[in-house]
């Protein structure tokens, strides 16, 4: 919800697994938002940006946490290589 200013003044705002598009509840303490730094493709260097990635406690449960990420971070990595060209 928001106020009349445009702020959002919800106590909670639930996240969704980055890999299954789940909602991720509150009472979920198995999941984890893992933020991934941007690198500049020509020079290397991080450029002080992030990606966020959440991942549910039953896609880490099921032993595919890993598998996940690198798949999320693959997919965004070729995303961004098509935008700059």
């Amino acid at each position: 919800m928001q106020n009349e200013n445009g702020e959002n003044v919800d106590m909670y705002i639930p996240r969704k697994c980055s890999w299954t598009n789940r909602l991720i509840r509150a009472k979920d303490h198995g999941s984890v938002q893992i933020n991934v730094a941007n690198v500049d493709p020509v020079t290397g260097l991080y450029t002080g940006e992030t990606t966020p990635f959440c991942l549910s406690g039953y896609v880490r449960d099921k032993s595919e946490g890993d598998m996940a990420l690198t798949a999320l971070v693959e997919s965004n990595d070729k995303k961004a290589a098509v935008s700059q060209e």
